[in-house]
């Protein structure tokens, strides 16, 4: 919580505020039962009417300062609460973002938005109910206690046995409920992790008609949720009879011993009417105790797993001094190796080779075979294992991240749009671009053919994730996103396989005559999309097997020639 407490400041005043105005609305609820005491030994007791409506009043202006007060301190205590949550979510979003691709691959999607959502969630109820329940409860408990002793000193002994009973269930109750919410925490994300899967994959999961293996995937993961809440609101369910038990037979006591007194002289009507009132104060305290600590344990789980993001930094870091300018688009690999985190097996081994700026480089090879692992060194979204990646001659490690990303435009094989029109997916590129901009890098990607024909032109809405495109036509929007930024170095992996062979050889050319002074490289499965590379390097489970162009290829590497007849056959077929 210290770690998280500087997110408060911004609403401290609330936070001061809230529980200074809960202790006020306690006094005026502890001053209830005395002026009803007064109203029945002193008022009744002497038939005095002034002196009833008089007291009568003060009760009745006490219970209106109450409730104010109450209703003053909830407001601010949420203002405080949820404030403090949307500045933890907006941090916790905010380092997300700084997260190298290492980082990501230690937490899932479904966990990040779980406490992303979830858990900030829990942590702002938690803090609304520490600057309320978790001061009225000790405040009223402490309040009662004092008047209840002022009042009879002697009865007031029965709290000796029921409050440390009380204690106990409440402590026995919490240490069973703390696993059970850490586990229900990690249930929900389960849980969201396989309604994600299935949304994004809902049109697959109808075209294979297996809604029903979907149904029962999910249903046991939500049972499973289900049966872990139920243990932990069991435990509360058990707790309140219990404690119920023990409030009714401390009033049972009062009423008999303190009836007793009554018979005797030595205790007023009232004196014990007021006293059963702040017995029951005393145990509802406790009862709010009871419920705060619960939540309070499962607010812990969530403050452990908000700070697990906050206080993961980046396996990417900075240097002190770092390069902001790229000479030019070359790139070096130097001996590099690459192992991901956590895994001691070499992805890549043994890497070494040089591109020269407005050179285009082709790279090919089996499915697994580690090409997407290597040019994702280049603008660093992994750091090497060993050896050097070098991009204007300065390994990418001296540069600063964002100028090095700005100059390295990339295209991921995943093709992600977003929500929102044409033009805002286009100045992802470049927040400044101009409509003729946009247009000239839609016709670079060959994209402008289609988007031409909608009359809302740039102004075409893209649906989440781009779903009404097809795939080719998100490849084309994703590489005029990428040419927009005007970069000295365009990956494109695999962002054409979509994309017919004609469209294909139009991008291939317009890359090589307008665009020459761009050094791109590209990875492809199809031979057609390399083949007037400057030069094609031949990757076989993460080496370099082969390095030339395609006549040199067809010669020296079996792989590539493989390849190449493999994929002549099926021309010819067709």
């Amino acid at each position: 919580m210290k770690k998280l407490l500087p997110y408060m400041k911004k609403y401290m005043g609330y936070a001061v505020l809230s529980p200074i105005l809960m202790i006020l609305e306690v006094v005026a609820d502890i001053i209830i039962p005395y002026l009803m005491s007064l109203i029945v030994d002193v008022g009744i007791k002497n038939q005095d009417i002034d002196y009833i409506v008089k007291i009568g009043l003060l009760m009745v202006a006490s219970a209106i300062l109450a409730m104010v007060f109450g209703i003053v301190s909830a407001h601010f205590g949420a203002r405080a609460g949820f404030g403090f949550a949307s500045e933890i979510r907006e941090a916790a979003f905010t380092k997300i973002q700084t997260f190298s691709f290492a980082n990501l691959d230690q937490f899932t999607t479904s966990s990040l938005i779980t406490r992303l959502t979830n858990d900030c969630n829990t942590i702002g109820q938690v803090t609304m109910m520490s600057l309320r329940m978790a001061i009225r409860a000790p405040f009223m408990m402490l309040f009662a206690l004092v008047m209840s002793t002022t009042i009879n000193a002697s009865l007031a002994r029965v709290f000796a046995i029921t409050i440390p009973l009380t204690v106990f269930f409440i402590v026995v109750g919490i240490k069973k409920a703390t696993p059970l919410f850490k586990e229900m925490q990690t249930r929900v994300d389960r849980v969201n992790a396989i309604i994600q899967e299935n949304l994004i994959g809902i049109r697959v999961v109808k075209s294979f008609n297996r809604q029903d293996f979907e149904e029962n995937k999910f249903k046991e993961r939500n049972d499973a949720l289900r049966d872990t809440a139920l243990k932990a609101i069991s435990l509360i369910i058990l707790i309140m009879p219990l404690l119920n038990i023990i409030i009714y037979s401390t009033i049972i006591a009062v009423l008999w011993f303190g009836g007793q007194q009554v018979s005797a002289g030595t205790m007023g009507d009232g004196e014990l009417i007021s006293f059963i009132t702040y017995i029951t104060q005393i145990m509802i305290s406790l009862m709010m105790m009871s419920m705060f600590f619960l939540q309070f344990m499962r607010g812990t789980a969530s403050v452990s797993r908000i700070s697990e993001i906050l206080n993961t930094e980046s396996e990417i870091k900075e240097a002190q001094n770092p390069v902001r300018e790229l000479k030019d688009g070359s790139v070096r690999f130097d001996n590099v190796s690459f192992c991901y985190p956590g895994s001691q097996e070499k992805t890549l081994k043994n890497i070494n080779f040089e591109i020269k700026s407005g050179e285009t480089l082709g790279i090919i090879g089996s499915t697994g075979s580690s090409k997407s692992t290597l040019v994702q060194l280049i603008p660093r979204l992994y750091d090497v294992t060993e050896g050097s990646v070098a991009v204007g001659g300065v390994d990418v490690r001296e540069y600063d991240i964002e100028a090095l990303r700005d100059q390295v435009a990339f295209v991921l094989q995943k093709n992600t749009l977003f929500s929102g029109t044409l033009r805002e997916n286009m100045r992802w590129g470049n927040e400044n671009a101009t409509d003729e901009q946009i247009i000239e890098a839609l016709k670079h990607a060959q994209a402008w053919e289609f988007v031409s024909q909608y009359d809302d032109g740039l102004d075409h809405w893209v649906e989440q994730g781009g779903e009404n495109f097809s795939g080719g036509q998100k490849q084309r929007l994703t590489i005029a996103r990428a040419l927009i930024k005007s970069p000295k170095i365009i990956v494109l992996d695999d962002s054409t396989s979509a994309v017919d062979m004609a469209t294909d050889a139009k991008i291939q050319q317009t890359f090589k005559e307008d665009l020459g002074d761009i050094t791109t490289i590209i990875i492809a499965q199809r031979i057609s999309s390399v083949q007037h590379a400057d030069r094609i390097i031949v990757m076989n489970e993460g080496e370099i097997e082969s390095i030339g162009d395609h006549n040199t290829l067809l010669k020296i590497s079996p792989i590539y020639r493989e390849i190449y007849e493999s994929q002549q056959k099926g021309v010819v077929g067709q």
